[in-house]
């Protein structure tokens, strides 16, 4: 009867993977069946087979979580038409509970026939029995029998937690901090009474935009949150997730951040091979609606680097709601896992980010320092101009109030506060961080987050005229155009990278740099094209065209 109880309460299991060395998955547990077994063509059968009490409870289920998920987000309305309709009395109230108490009995009932499927399913018995010898004993090797299986990563045992030992070695790091360390946007008012008035006066804006980011806005900046778009997803999450594990030998893992957020991690180990740039470990931040399945983490590893891809808090198998501080807080994780568990070396860690996770990476930047480079392709500078640009204008002040207070993704400024190399990559046609038309590359908000760099770290370089020279060089959309402008100003890079050099001899390479203050404004200019060309590439394709690995590289360093 425990093992019955088991199967009605574990979790859904969706897939066995093959493994990509012997021809059949061996079983580990006594008197039970291979997991995989090949079809007389030789071709595998990875997908789990249920049988058909347990298949048929499982579309019932689906489809009540579907309706479920529907009803929640149409409650709002729902609610309102009840009111007007006269529904919400308490006459009408309590025959409709009694019919919701019975709903909830059959689909119990519902849940216990699949139990009972899965019960008379050896595959399964074999799986759980395997899943529950690795919550009592979590050691590697039944970590190893277990990572044949996906299932709903709920009751996936957890690998890593903020607070191991091995990840407080470093005391100087002040790790207890690092979760709730977010750049302030607006000073605190001095004075008791003048910040009790002010905090009176704001309240009623206060309330309105917390509603609207818990809300709307939310689920507007973050799609791939919303429950509806994961389940229509989930086949090629699934097939995503078996080309990782069965390809690349890719090995999943569950972090617990310091909210307590499980944050969903896959890892694809390049130091064996033969590529030296194997020993880069390349930490992909994906975008709004993105996964590691099937976003980003595919440029870096088809380049031959070691990859670490993880999902939103929200996303797939992570949990919680992906607020600014919540992101923070998975990121912040990952980075310890990656030091601490995986054992690379900070200066190994490249972070690569694709659009909206520009934050994650810029956050992670500002924070570890001593990280080797960042990569930003398609990512932006701040989140307001583009939030204002798909809200009306009516709502300016909601929105500037709502994003500054709950949503402020400022990539810019975190990325200031990093001394390492930096390399942008701008989408030519990009429709999405266009602040007018696709067309309109001036309005690309990567032109803006390339110049708030470039006259952070050269401010004596960055003048007024160079700043004409450099968005001309933005204005071109074209490799020969680029050309035109670069020459036509006549850049000697052997000049620029003399002085530059001769600068960081005597000064030291912390920025930002007063270097070009004896320059004459010709030199300036030089200057700042070179740095603009070494710090952004153009890619000529839309927002979410995938990134060819060709195209991904180490940023310049001087």
């Amino acid at each position: 009867m425990a093992k019955l109880l088991s199967c009605v309460l574990g979790p859904r299991l969706y897939r066995v993977y093959r493994e990509r060395d012997s021809g059949r998955t061996q079983s580990s547990v006594p008197g039970t069946p291979a997991a995989i077994t090949t079809s007389p063509a030789g071709s595998w059968e990875s997908y789990y087979q249920p049988r058909a009490l347990e298949k048929h409870a499982d579309s019932i289920l689906a489809l009540a979580s579907v309706l479920w998920s529907i009803s929640y987000y149409s409650s709002p309305l729902a609610f309102f038409y009840l009111y007007r309709k006269g529904y919400l009395c308490m006459s009408k109230v309590v025959p409709f509970s009694h019919y919701a108490g019975t709903l909830l009995l059959l689909l119990a009932g519902v849940a216990c026939l699949r139990g009972i499927g899965r019960w008379t399913n050896p595959h399964y018995i074999q799986f759980i029995t395997i899943l529950e010898e690795t919550h009592r004993n979590n050691s590697p090797e039944n970590k190893k029998q277990l990572s044949a299986y996906n299932f709903d990563f709920k009751s996936w045992p957890i690998d890593f937690h903020w607070e191991e030992p091995s990840s407080r070695k470093d005391s100087q790091r002040g790790l207890s901090h690092r979760g709730v360390s977010l750049l302030r946007t607006e000073p605190l008012h001095r004075g008791t009474a003048d910040n009790f008035l002010n905090r009176v006066k704001k309240l009623p804006c206060q309330i309105a935009s917390f509603l609207v980011a818990h809300t709307l806005g939310r689920r507007m900046l973050y799609p791939g949150s919303v429950y509806l778009l994961q389940k229509a997803l989930m086949p090629m999450l699934l097939q995503g997730q078996a080309r990782l594990v069965e390809e690349f030998n890719g090995r999943r893992a569950k972090l617990v951040a310091c909210d307590g957020n499980e944050i969903d991690t896959m890892f694809i180990d390049r130091r064996g091979m033969s590529e030296p740039q194997g020993q880069k470990l390349v930490i992909c931040c994906e975008g709004n609606a993105g996964f590691y399945e099937v976003g980003c983490l595919s440029t870096p590893l088809e380049a031959g680097y070691s990859v670490l891809g993880w999902n939103h808090p929200g996303f797939a198998g992570s949990t919680g709601v992906p607020f600014p501080q919540n992101e923070a807080n998975a990121m912040d994780v990952v980075i310890q896992f990656a030091i601490h568990r995986l054992n690379f070396q900070p200066q190994d860690i490249v972070l690569y980010a694709w659009s909206i996770g520009g934050f994650t990476a810029t956050w992670a930047a500002m924070s570890y320092p001593e990280i080797s480079a960042v990569v930003l392709d398609a990512s932006f500078d701040d989140l307001v101009p583009l939030a204002l640009k798909v809200m009306p204008d009516s709502w300016r002040t909601l929105v500037t109030r709502t994003v500054r207070q709950h949503l402020n993704l400022n990539n810019a400024e975190q990325l200031c506060r990093y001394q390492g190399p930096v390399l942008l990559i701008r989408r030519t046609k990009d429709e999405i961080i266009t602040t007018t038309v696709p067309d309109d590359i001036m309005s690309n908000r990567g032109n803006n987050l390339l110049l708030k760099l470039l006259q952070h770290r050269y401010p004596k370089i960055m003048g007024e005229e160079s700043l004409r020279a450099v968005r001309q060089w933005l204005e071109a959309s074209s490799q020969l155009e680029e050309a035109s402008v670069y020459s036509r100003w006549e850049v000697d890079e052997d000049w620029c990278v003399s002085v530059l050099r001769s600068y960081q001899t005597e000064h030291g390479g912390d920025f930002p740099w007063s270097v070009g203050d004896d320059i004459s404004a010709d030199g300036q200019r030089q200057l700042a094209l070179f740095l603009a060309r070494k710090h952004l590439h153009n890619f000529e394709a839309t927002h979410c065209t995938p990134l060819p690995p060709h195209e991904f590289q180490i940023p310049w360093k001087l």
